[in-house]
């Protein structure tokens, strides 16, 4: 926007442009003649003493692009002064000339009887000056002369204009102001901020019961007047007076509704007179419309700062009279008064604070998001809460047994004084410190796998979702049991920070996170970037005396950008039905990102006296394909998975394929050992030791079925012997023709 005009009351002619001094007013010069749509008419320079601060070009500059009778009243040919300041960050202001020219849109209010001054940039000074030329610039005159009398300058779906122009002074609205202001137990007031270094201010407006130590307080008013038509934007009044006069300008009366507004709340026996208010804030609420036949498209909000306390103004404008200190409703007088009028005001921006539909719509979200509960407010998880809360997406309980600990402010939302603290309820309050109740955490300092161990699911009864990001396994295993749990994903962030990890149940919980976690480990161990994804587990550090107090060493702005990722992705994933296993692979040095995909297959459970055997169709149909391509003859290996005795349960990853050695006929199998060993050990390497030996499995030929031989009851027999003596039962898994048998000491199982 252009700087404010001053009447041309201190100029002087300049003869020569030789004689110019301002770099841009001798650009300008150039162009202006060389300019076949542009006149030069005269120089002038202001003051007429000492340093010029203006220099001006006036010119007439004509247009066949303007319609000769046009609706608003544009001429083909306009006189301009082009008034150039000695600041070169500042724009150029363009005044008409022409005494009766029109009144419109994107104009700068002048003061009464100067010339119009046209707004003809809708960026910033600083954003304009980044490539003005003195061409455009004269181009930019002439466009703004053509679209507003072709009245395209303001096209119907731009918004309405704002009635002023911004202020460097704010003032801060509740999220609930309209809920604050039905409540009758709530008084709200003005607490106003500390001065920034250009003294500058925010102020608060707030529930009387809220103390903030410091803060200066200050009564307001708030004034609801009738619509007006958006048209130019005004500049910012020096007094109470002159803010009526423009209102006044546009069918608006201020003051009559200023001085109900000063009556209300005093009644017969008065109100005593107070030391502490001093000042009082008017806020407008001004109604926006195109035009008289449209209703409203905004209602517009802007405050005044009066220095004058609320019941002195009263008395200034005629509706209190002051007895004995005491203030009355002065309802007899009937001389208009006139000392408001020269109260000085100071012009203050009108924010407001987001409320959960806001936030979501400043976030590009569309979802209200699920109830959901969030295990463990760690680093990762408190990251995560952090964004979803500001953003409003969703409504959280976060669970977790743990407090803050010094090392954890590395990698942790949390401050000094939250040290001590449970890491569920500095979450919560963190939370309401950001967004001012407009959404709530709810915080449960709880085990949440003790929790659910004991049957406790109260904590889960109302929410659709579950986000684990405890880096537990105790609690996604343990959940997968509990058929009245809902919809459950688990994220975490391997331990070198490279890789972050989701694992997403489907919406009808068919595939649980167990066999995720299963059918994520089968891939670490076939695919080629398994082989370093969990790398990292020998970088720790102890963070306590126990020797339980171990930590990772890893960069915070890993887990952020990890969190980050995992945020969004959750989003989109409980907007879906289906069960995810998505890796992402970010490389440190560059910043690219691999995704990887795992297709998830269903899972089987198959009851084995007290353990319960789980294993999915990924492993079924990959020893399917091994037994075909040893065809004819038999094949085998060792089977590899984990046994949690927790959940009771023995867990099958994979099968590996028969060592180089083995001997193998149709009739016979003997596993060989040559190179087992690695592979052994690699998968656990790569599955962090999560994954091991379990037993063996092997194929009959063709036209057999999975039915165990004497040999094969006699290997197990071997087989559960030595398993006993880690205390681990024996799994023997056989492939037939078209079955598939599952065999433990003294008992068979066919699939």
């Amino acid at each position: 926007m252009a700087k404010a005009y001053h009447d041309l009351v201190d100029v002087a002619e300049v003869s020569d442009a030789n004689d110019l001094t301002i770099s841009r007013a001798r650009a300008l010069f150039g162009a202006v003649c060389n300019h076949r749509d542009y006149t030069l008419i005269q120089m002038l320079r202001s003051p007429i003493e000492g340093r010029p601060t203006h220099e001006h070009l006036v010119v007439d500059v004509q247009s066949d692009q303007i319609p000769s009778r046009n609706p608003v009243g544009i001429q083909y040919l306009e006189r301009l002064a082009l008034r150039v300041p000695v600041d070169d960050k500042a724009l150029i202001e363009v005044l008409a000339l022409r005494k009766d020219f029109p009144v419109l849109l994107h104009q700068n209010r002048g003061n009464p009887g100067t010339p119009a001054s046209l707004c003809l940039y809708f960026e910033p000074s600083v954003a304009v000056m980044r490539t003005w030329t003195p061409q455009a610039f004269l181009r930019r005159i002439q466009w703004w002369l053509e679209s507003s009398a072709q009245s395209t300058l303001h096209p119907a779906d731009q918004p309405v204009e704002q009635l002023f122009f911004t202020s460097k002074y704010e003032l801060v609205l509740p999220w609930n102001l309209d809920d604050l202001r039905e409540n009758p137990e709530v008084s709200l007031t003005v607490f106003a901020g500390t001065k920034r270094p250009d003294e500058s201010f925010t102020c608060f407006l707030m529930p009387v019961a809220r103390k903030y130590q410091g803060f200066k307080t200050v009564k307001h008013i708030d004034l609801r007047l009738p619509p007006i038509d958006h048209g130019l934007i005004e500049r910012d009044p020096e007094t109470l007076g002159q803010l009526a006069d423009l209102l006044a300008a546009r069918s608006v009366d201020m003051i009559g509704t200023l001085q109900t507004a000063l009556r209300d709340g005093i009644g017969q026996k008065g109100a005593p007179g107070s030391s502490h208010e001093e000042d009082t804030v008017i806020l407008l609420h001004v109604p926006i419309r195109r035009s008289a036949n449209d209703e409203p498209d905004t209602i517009q909000c802007r405050a005044f700062l009066a220095q004058v306390g609320p019941l002195e103004l009263g008395v200034a404008c005629g509706a209190l009279m002051k007895h004995e200190n005491q203030y009355f409703k002065d309802l007899m007088n009937t001389q208009p008064a006139t000392a408001w009028r020269g109260h000085t005001i100071l012009p203050m921006e009108v924010l407001r604070q987001n409320d959960v539909a806001l936030m979501r719509h400043q976030s590009g979200i569309l979802a209200e998001g699920p109830t959901a509960v969030l295990i463990g407010a760690g680093s990762l998880g408190s990251a995560l809460l952090k964004l979803w809360g500001r953003s409003g997406w969703g409504t959280w309980t976060v669970i977790d047994k743990d407090h803050i600990k010094p090392h954890n402010l590395s990698r942790h939302e949390a401050f000094a004084q939250h040290i001590g603290q449970s890491k569920a309820t500095v979450a919560a309050v963190l939370h309401d410190a950001a967004v001012e109740g407009a959404t709530r955490v709810r915080p449960i300092v709880a085990d949440a796998y003790k929790a659910i161990h004991a049957g406790e699911v109260s904590a889960f009864t109302d929410a659709s979702l579950v986000v684990d990001a405890s880096t537990t396994l105790e609690y996604p295993r343990a959940s997968s049991g509990i058929d009245e749990l809902p919809r459950h994903m688990s994220v975490f962030v391997t331990p070198n920070g490279d890789a972050a990890v989701l694992l997403a149940e489907d919406s009808q919980r068919r595939y649980r996170l167990r066999t995720l976690e299963a059918q994520y480990y089968r891939a670490l161990i076939q695919e080629d970037w398994g082989t370093t994804h969990l790398d990292g587990y020998g970088n720790t550090f102890w963070s306590g005396a126990s020797c339980r107090d171990i930590s990772l060493v890893m960069p915070y702005s890993r887990v952020l950008v990890q969190a980050s990722t995992l945020a969004e992705q959750i989003q989109i994933a409980a907007e879906g039905q289906d069960a995810i296993i998505r890796i992402w692979h970010r490389n440190p040095a560059n910043g690219i990102v691999d995704v990887h995909d795992i297709p998830v297959v269903p899972e089987q459970c198959i009851v084995l006296g007290e353990i319960m055997l789980y294993f999915d169709d990924g492993v079924v149909q990959n020893l399917q394909a091994q037994r075909q391509r040893g065809l004819p003859n038999e094949t085998g290996g060792v089977l590899l998975g984990y046994y949690d005795f927790n959940i009771q349960a023995v867990v099958v990853v994979a099968g590996l394929p028969a060592p180089p050695d083995s001997q193998s006929s149709p009739a016979l199998f003997e596993r060989g050992i040559s190179g087992l060993s690695e592979k052994v050990n690699d998968a656990s390497t790569r599955t962090a030791g999560m994954v091991g030996y379990i037993g063996e499995w092997h194929s009959h030929p063709p036209g057999h079925s999975a039915a165990p031989s004497h040999a094969d009851r006699v290997q197990l027999d071997f087989l559960a012997r030595k398993m006993a003596e880690d205390g681990l039962p024996a799994i023997q898994l056989i492939v037939g023709e078209n079955d598939l048998q599952i065999i433990q000491l003294n008992s068979v199982v066919n699939i």
